[in-house]
Protein backbone atom coordinates (compact mmCIF):
# COMPACT_ATOMS: atom_id res chain seq x y z
CA UNK A 1 0.00 0.00 0.00
CA UNK A 2 1.43 3.50 -0.61
CA UNK A 3 1.83 5.93 1.74
CA UNK A 4 0.02 8.98 2.07
CA UNK A 5 2.30 12.05 2.58
CA UNK A 6 0.48 13.34 5.70
CA UNK A 7 2.74 15.33 8.24
CA UNK A 8 2.61 14.69 11.88
CA UNK A 9 -0.13 16.37 13.79
CA UNK A 10 2.02 19.45 15.67
CA UNK A 11 1.41 17.53 18.97
CA UNK A 12 3.50 14.51 17.75
CA UNK A 13 5.82 16.52 16.62
CA UNK A 14 6.12 18.09 20.17
CA UNK A 15 6.32 15.13 21.72
CA UNK A 16 8.90 14.08 19.77
CA UNK A 17 11.11 17.23 20.36
CA UNK A 18 10.68 16.75 24.09
CA UNK A 19 10.85 12.94 24.47
CA UNK A 20 14.35 12.91 26.43
CA UNK A 21 13.57 16.23 28.28
CA UNK A 22 13.54 15.83 32.03
CA UNK A 23 11.12 18.65 33.29
CA UNK A 24 12.32 20.58 36.11
CA UNK A 25 10.35 18.46 39.02
CA UNK A 26 10.15 21.50 41.16
CA UNK A 27 7.14 22.58 39.19
CA UNK A 28 4.06 21.29 39.14
CA UNK A 29 3.18 20.14 34.91
CA UNK A 30 1.22 22.81 32.70
CA UNK A 31 0.44 22.46 29.22
CA UNK A 32 -0.84 25.25 27.07
CA UNK A 33 -0.42 23.09 23.76
CA UNK A 34 -3.65 22.32 22.64
CA UNK A 35 -6.66 24.86 22.09
CA UNK A 36 -8.46 22.56 24.53
CA UNK A 37 -11.34 25.06 27.25
CA UNK A 38 -10.39 23.78 30.74
CA UNK A 39 -13.86 25.09 31.86
CA UNK A 40 -16.27 22.93 32.95
CA UNK A 41 -19.06 22.37 30.35
CA UNK A 42 -22.14 24.01 31.44
CA UNK A 43 -24.44 22.76 33.79
CA UNK A 44 -27.53 23.41 31.53
CA UNK A 45 -26.30 22.02 28.26
CA UNK A 46 -24.84 18.26 30.48
CA UNK A 47 -28.31 18.35 32.16
CA UNK A 48 -29.95 18.32 28.43
CA UNK A 49 -27.60 15.33 26.85
CA UNK A 50 -28.83 13.53 30.52
CA UNK A 51 -32.26 13.74 29.65
CA UNK A 52 -32.11 12.58 26.06
CA UNK A 53 -30.17 9.58 26.40
CA UNK A 54 -33.29 7.44 25.84
CA UNK A 55 -32.84 8.74 22.16
CA UNK A 56 -29.48 6.46 21.99
CA UNK A 57 -31.87 3.30 20.81
CA UNK A 58 -32.13 6.32 17.41
CA UNK A 59 -30.28 6.29 14.39
CA UNK A 60 -29.71 9.80 13.77
CA UNK A 61 -30.55 12.04 11.02
CA UNK A 62 -27.37 13.58 8.87
CA UNK A 63 -29.70 16.68 8.41
CA UNK A 64 -29.74 16.92 12.09
CA UNK A 65 -32.80 17.38 14.06
CA UNK A 66 -35.22 20.10 13.79
CA UNK A 67 -34.63 21.82 16.80
CA UNK A 68 -30.87 21.79 16.41
CA UNK A 69 -31.20 23.35 12.59
CA UNK A 70 -33.40 26.16 14.39
CA UNK A 71 -30.95 26.43 16.90
CA UNK A 72 -28.16 26.66 15.09
CA UNK A 73 -30.26 28.94 12.27
CA UNK A 74 -31.29 31.45 15.48
CA UNK A 75 -27.64 31.41 16.36
CA UNK A 76 -26.45 32.95 13.11
CA UNK A 77 -29.80 35.09 13.43
CA UNK A 78 -28.87 36.48 17.17
CA UNK A 79 -24.63 36.68 16.68
CA UNK A 80 -24.77 38.03 12.81
CA UNK A 81 -28.69 39.20 11.77
CA UNK A 82 -28.57 37.25 9.19
CA UNK A 83 -31.59 35.08 8.49
CA UNK A 84 -30.47 31.65 6.86
CA UNK A 85 -32.89 29.68 4.85
CA UNK A 86 -33.03 26.00 5.30
CA UNK A 87 -31.49 24.78 2.60
CA UNK A 88 -28.48 27.37 3.56
CA UNK A 89 -26.88 25.02 6.41
CA UNK A 90 -26.21 22.01 7.38
CA UNK A 91 -24.99 20.64 11.04
CA UNK A 92 -22.10 19.03 11.21
CA UNK A 93 -20.19 16.64 13.57
CA UNK A 94 -18.16 19.29 14.17
CA UNK A 95 -16.04 21.09 11.62
CA UNK A 96 -12.64 19.30 11.43
CA UNK A 97 -14.38 16.15 9.58
CA UNK A 98 -16.01 19.12 6.90
CA UNK A 99 -12.96 20.55 5.88
CA UNK A 100 -11.14 17.05 5.89
CA UNK A 101 -13.84 15.81 3.40
CA UNK A 102 -15.79 19.13 1.79
CA UNK A 103 -12.95 19.31 -0.06
CA UNK A 104 -13.21 15.78 -1.57
CA UNK A 105 -16.86 16.57 -2.76
CA UNK A 106 -16.14 19.45 -4.22
CA UNK A 107 -13.41 18.85 -6.20
CA UNK A 108 -14.32 15.40 -7.69
CA UNK A 109 -13.58 15.11 -11.37
CA UNK A 110 -10.94 17.61 -11.65
CA UNK A 111 -7.86 16.84 -13.01
CA UNK A 112 -5.85 20.00 -11.27
CA UNK A 113 -7.16 20.88 -8.27
CA UNK A 114 -5.71 24.06 -6.73
CA UNK A 115 -6.24 25.22 -2.89
CA UNK A 116 -5.24 28.29 -1.06
CA UNK A 117 -5.35 28.43 2.50
CA UNK A 118 -3.82 30.47 5.43
CA UNK A 119 0.15 29.89 6.76
CA UNK A 120 0.66 29.14 9.05
CA UNK A 121 -2.59 27.41 9.80
CA UNK A 122 -4.73 24.29 10.71
CA UNK A 123 -3.54 21.05 9.66
CA UNK A 124 -6.32 20.07 8.30
CA UNK A 125 -6.43 22.23 5.20
CA UNK A 126 -3.41 20.85 4.72
CA UNK A 127 -4.40 17.08 5.03
CA UNK A 128 -7.44 17.97 2.67
CA UNK A 129 -5.23 19.21 -0.09
CA UNK A 130 -2.75 16.03 0.14
CA UNK A 131 -5.35 13.72 0.22
CA UNK A 132 -7.55 15.63 -3.23
CA UNK A 133 -3.44 16.00 -4.85
CA UNK A 134 -4.37 19.63 -4.65
CA UNK A 135 -1.51 22.51 -5.99
CA UNK A 136 -1.32 24.85 -2.47
CA UNK A 137 -0.79 28.17 -2.65
CA UNK A 138 -0.16 29.72 0.77
CA UNK A 139 -1.84 33.05 2.36
CA UNK A 140 1.36 33.81 4.26
CA UNK A 141 0.23 35.46 7.84
CA UNK A 142 3.58 38.08 8.29
CA UNK A 143 3.96 40.50 11.44
CA UNK A 144 4.93 43.31 8.37
CA UNK A 145 0.91 42.63 6.97
CA UNK A 146 -0.41 42.35 10.91
CA UNK A 147 -0.80 38.61 9.98
CA UNK A 148 -3.57 39.11 7.38
CA UNK A 149 -3.68 37.37 4.75
CA UNK A 150 -1.34 38.41 1.87
CA UNK A 151 -3.84 38.97 -1.33
CA UNK A 152 -1.66 37.85 -4.78
CA UNK A 153 -4.46 37.90 -7.26
CA UNK A 154 -2.01 35.89 -10.02
CA UNK A 155 -1.63 33.00 -7.09
CA UNK A 156 -5.83 33.29 -6.58
CA UNK A 157 -6.50 33.24 -10.34
CA UNK A 158 -6.78 29.07 -10.98
CA UNK A 159 -7.73 28.30 -7.47
CA UNK A 160 -11.04 26.56 -7.08
CA UNK A 161 -11.18 26.48 -3.01
CA UNK A 162 -9.48 29.04 -0.78
CA UNK A 163 -9.68 28.61 2.75
CA UNK A 164 -9.63 32.16 5.61
CA UNK A 165 -9.39 31.25 9.13
CA UNK A 166 -10.54 34.87 11.06
CA UNK A 167 -10.77 35.26 13.55
CA UNK A 168 -7.16 33.16 13.44
CA UNK A 169 -5.72 30.62 14.92
CA UNK A 170 -2.69 31.07 15.87
CA UNK A 171 -2.02 34.52 15.54
CA UNK A 172 -5.20 36.12 17.03
CA UNK A 173 -5.59 38.35 13.53
CA UNK A 174 -9.24 39.64 12.82
CA UNK A 175 -10.37 40.82 9.30
CA UNK A 176 -12.44 43.80 9.22
CA UNK A 177 -16.09 43.64 7.30
CA UNK A 178 -14.23 45.89 4.61
CA UNK A 179 -11.39 43.22 4.04
CA UNK A 180 -13.71 40.65 4.26
CA UNK A 181 -15.64 42.28 1.58
CA UNK A 182 -12.61 42.36 -0.56
CA UNK A 183 -12.38 38.75 -0.33
CA UNK A 184 -15.95 38.30 -1.28
CA UNK A 185 -15.56 40.08 -4.24
CA UNK A 186 -12.25 38.20 -5.67
CA UNK A 187 -14.18 34.79 -5.18
CA UNK A 188 -16.65 35.98 -7.48
CA UNK A 189 -14.46 37.86 -10.22
CA UNK A 190 -11.92 34.38 -10.09
CA UNK A 191 -14.99 32.15 -9.60
CA UNK A 192 -13.00 30.13 -6.51
CA UNK A 193 -15.21 29.01 -3.71
CA UNK A 194 -14.21 31.06 -0.64
CA UNK A 195 -14.70 29.30 2.80
CA UNK A 196 -13.88 30.82 5.86
CA UNK A 197 -13.58 28.57 9.25
CA UNK A 198 -14.84 30.80 12.14
CA UNK A 199 -14.60 28.52 14.63
CA UNK A 200 -13.05 31.33 17.18
CA UNK A 201 -15.49 33.92 16.22
CA UNK A 202 -16.90 34.23 19.98
CA UNK A 203 -13.94 34.56 21.57
CA UNK A 204 -13.99 38.47 21.44
CA UNK A 205 -13.57 41.26 23.89
CA UNK A 206 -15.41 44.11 22.53
CA UNK A 207 -16.59 44.77 18.77
CA UNK A 208 -17.71 41.12 17.96
CA UNK A 209 -15.99 40.16 14.67
CA UNK A 210 -17.69 40.23 11.30
CA UNK A 211 -18.45 36.92 9.66
CA UNK A 212 -17.49 36.33 5.34
CA UNK A 213 -21.58 35.63 5.57
CA UNK A 214 -22.26 39.35 6.55
CA UNK A 215 -19.61 40.64 4.19
CA UNK A 216 -21.33 38.66 1.32
CA UNK A 217 -24.85 40.36 1.91
CA UNK A 218 -23.04 44.04 1.80
CA UNK A 219 -21.43 43.12 -1.05
CA UNK A 220 -24.81 42.63 -2.58
CA UNK A 221 -24.49 38.71 -2.84
CA UNK A 222 -27.33 37.85 -0.89
CA UNK A 223 -27.41 33.88 -2.25
CA UNK A 224 -24.01 33.26 -0.83
CA UNK A 225 -22.70 32.50 -4.18
CA UNK A 226 -18.94 31.32 -3.68
CA UNK A 227 -19.23 32.11 -0.01
CA UNK A 228 -19.32 29.40 2.65
CA UNK A 229 -18.65 29.65 6.69
CA UNK A 230 -18.05 27.17 9.24
CA UNK A 231 -18.76 27.46 13.01
CA UNK A 232 -17.91 24.90 15.81
CA UNK A 233 -19.82 25.11 19.89
CA UNK A 234 -16.21 24.13 21.26
CA UNK A 235 -15.12 27.06 22.28
CA UNK A 236 -18.07 29.04 22.73
CA UNK A 237 -19.47 26.52 25.04
CA UNK A 238 -16.29 24.59 26.77
CA UNK A 239 -18.11 21.74 24.59
CA UNK A 240 -14.76 19.89 22.51
CA UNK A 241 -17.20 16.56 22.86
CA UNK A 242 -20.76 17.99 21.47
CA UNK A 243 -18.70 17.58 18.41
CA UNK A 244 -21.45 20.28 17.02
CA UNK A 245 -20.81 22.67 14.28
CA UNK A 246 -22.21 24.22 10.84
CA UNK A 247 -21.40 25.16 7.56
CA UNK A 248 -23.53 27.35 5.87
CA UNK A 249 -24.11 29.65 2.75
CA UNK A 250 -24.27 28.52 -0.91
CA UNK A 251 -27.57 26.65 -1.03
CA UNK A 252 -26.56 25.14 -4.57
CA UNK A 253 -23.21 23.65 -3.17
CA UNK A 254 -25.18 22.81 -0.10
CA UNK A 255 -27.45 21.03 -1.39
CA UNK A 256 -25.86 18.06 -3.15
CA UNK A 257 -23.35 18.32 -0.09
CA UNK A 258 -26.08 17.31 2.18
CA UNK A 259 -26.84 14.18 -0.26
CA UNK A 260 -23.10 13.23 -0.28
CA UNK A 261 -23.21 13.11 3.56
CA UNK A 262 -25.53 10.37 3.85
CA UNK A 263 -23.09 8.19 2.37
CA UNK A 264 -20.28 9.58 5.14
CA UNK A 265 -21.51 7.89 8.39
CA UNK A 266 -21.13 11.39 10.26
CA UNK A 267 -24.09 12.16 11.86
CA UNK A 268 -23.66 13.82 15.45
CA UNK A 269 -25.69 11.09 18.11
CA UNK A 270 -29.48 12.31 18.78
CA UNK A 271 -28.47 12.78 22.63
CA UNK A 272 -25.85 15.22 21.34
CA UNK A 273 -27.80 16.89 19.18
CA UNK A 274 -30.34 18.11 21.64
CA UNK A 275 -27.82 18.84 23.95
CA UNK A 276 -25.90 21.24 21.06
CA UNK A 277 -29.81 22.55 19.95
CA UNK A 278 -30.05 23.78 23.63
CA UNK A 279 -26.00 25.18 23.72
CA UNK A 280 -26.72 27.13 19.86
CA UNK A 281 -29.89 28.87 21.43
CA UNK A 282 -28.41 30.03 24.77
CA UNK A 283 -26.11 32.84 24.98
CA UNK A 284 -25.43 33.37 28.74
CA UNK A 285 -23.57 30.49 29.51
CA UNK A 286 -21.28 32.05 26.09
CA UNK A 287 -20.85 35.47 28.02
CA UNK A 288 -19.63 33.74 31.23
CA UNK A 289 -16.79 31.50 29.46
CA UNK A 290 -15.53 34.94 26.99
CA UNK A 291 -15.46 36.50 30.52
CA UNK A 292 -12.52 33.62 31.60
CA UNK A 293 -11.02 34.01 28.58
CA UNK A 294 -10.70 37.80 28.73
CA UNK A 295 -9.86 37.51 32.50
CA UNK A 296 -6.87 35.45 31.26
CA UNK A 297 -6.12 37.65 29.14
CA UNK A 298 -5.83 40.21 31.14
CA UNK A 299 -3.46 38.37 33.27
CA UNK A 300 -1.03 37.71 30.24
CA UNK A 301 -1.18 41.62 29.97
CA UNK A 302 -0.23 42.27 33.07
CA UNK A 303 2.32 39.59 33.30
CA UNK A 304 4.10 39.89 29.78
CA UNK A 305 3.61 43.85 29.45
CA UNK A 306 2.33 42.74 25.90
CA UNK A 307 -0.51 44.04 23.33
CA UNK A 308 -3.09 40.61 23.02
CA UNK A 309 -5.31 40.68 20.23
CA UNK A 310 -9.17 40.78 21.79
CA UNK A 311 -10.65 37.94 19.54
CA UNK A 312 -8.56 35.17 20.48
CA UNK A 313 -7.56 32.59 23.32
CA UNK A 314 -4.09 32.37 22.01
CA UNK A 315 -0.75 34.17 22.58
CA UNK A 316 1.50 34.24 19.57
CA UNK A 317 4.55 35.25 20.81
CA UNK A 318 8.01 35.88 19.23
CA UNK A 319 10.92 33.88 21.08
CA UNK A 320 13.86 33.54 17.90
CA UNK A 321 14.47 30.08 17.76
CA UNK A 322 11.36 28.15 18.95
CA UNK A 323 12.40 24.80 19.05
CA UNK A 324 15.05 25.94 21.33
CA UNK A 325 12.84 28.19 23.70
CA UNK A 326 10.13 25.31 23.65
CA UNK A 327 12.48 22.63 24.76
CA UNK A 328 14.44 25.05 27.57
CA UNK A 329 11.13 26.23 28.77
CA UNK A 330 9.75 22.45 29.57
CA UNK A 331 13.28 21.64 30.50
CA UNK A 332 13.38 24.50 33.20
CA UNK A 333 10.01 25.32 34.06
CA UNK A 334 7.84 22.22 33.31
CA UNK A 335 5.42 24.06 31.21
CA UNK A 336 4.81 23.12 27.20
CA UNK A 337 4.17 25.70 24.51
CA UNK A 338 3.57 24.68 20.77
CA UNK A 339 6.50 26.03 18.55
CA UNK A 340 4.93 28.24 15.42
CA UNK A 341 7.02 26.30 13.09
CA UNK A 342 4.76 23.78 13.74
CA UNK A 343 2.28 25.38 12.15
CA UNK A 344 3.50 26.31 9.21
CA UNK A 345 5.14 25.74 5.81
CA UNK A 346 7.69 27.25 4.31
CA UNK A 347 9.17 28.86 7.29
CA UNK A 348 5.78 30.30 8.16
CA UNK A 349 5.35 30.83 11.50
CA UNK A 350 9.49 30.34 12.77
CA UNK A 351 10.63 31.98 15.73
CA UNK A 352 7.25 32.15 17.51
CA UNK A 353 5.43 30.01 19.62
CA UNK A 354 1.56 29.26 20.37
CA UNK A 355 0.18 29.45 24.01
CA UNK A 356 -3.40 28.61 24.63
CA UNK A 357 -5.13 30.46 27.31
CA UNK A 358 -7.70 27.88 28.20
CA UNK A 359 -6.62 27.06 31.87
CA UNK A 360 -7.77 28.49 35.21
CA UNK A 361 -7.16 31.90 35.82
CA UNK A 362 -4.78 30.65 38.73
CA UNK A 363 -3.06 27.85 36.14
CA UNK A 364 -2.91 30.56 34.12
CA UNK A 365 -1.08 33.09 36.29
CA UNK A 366 1.11 30.74 37.36
CA UNK A 367 2.36 29.50 33.86
CA UNK A 368 2.62 33.00 32.69
CA UNK A 369 5.03 33.85 35.82
CA UNK A 370 7.21 30.81 34.67
CA UNK A 371 7.10 31.90 30.71
CA UNK A 372 7.92 35.54 31.57
CA UNK A 373 10.92 34.65 33.81
CA UNK A 374 11.85 32.51 30.62
CA UNK A 375 11.59 35.24 27.97
CA UNK A 376 14.02 38.05 29.94
CA UNK A 377 16.60 35.89 28.91
CA UNK A 378 15.23 36.87 25.35
CA UNK A 379 15.39 40.94 26.38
Amino acid sequence: MKRIPFQDYPFEKLQKLLLDIKPNSQYESIDLTIGEPKFSTPKIIKDSYIESVDFLNKYPKSAGIDELRASMKGFVKNRFEIELKDDEIIPTLGTREVLFNFPSFYLFGKKSPKIAFTNPFYQIYEGAAIINKAKVVYLNLEKENNFRAKIDKKALRGCDIVILNFPNNPTGATLSLEELKEWVELSLKYDFLLINDECYSEIYEDKKPPSLLQASLVCGNGDFKNILVLNSISKRSSAPSLRSGFIAGDSEILNEYKRYRTYLGCAQPEPLQYASALAWSDFAHSEEIRERYKENKNIAREILGIDIPKDTFYLWLKVGDDLEFTKELYRDWNLKILPGSFLGREGAGEGFVRVALVESKERTKEALKRLNSSMKGLK
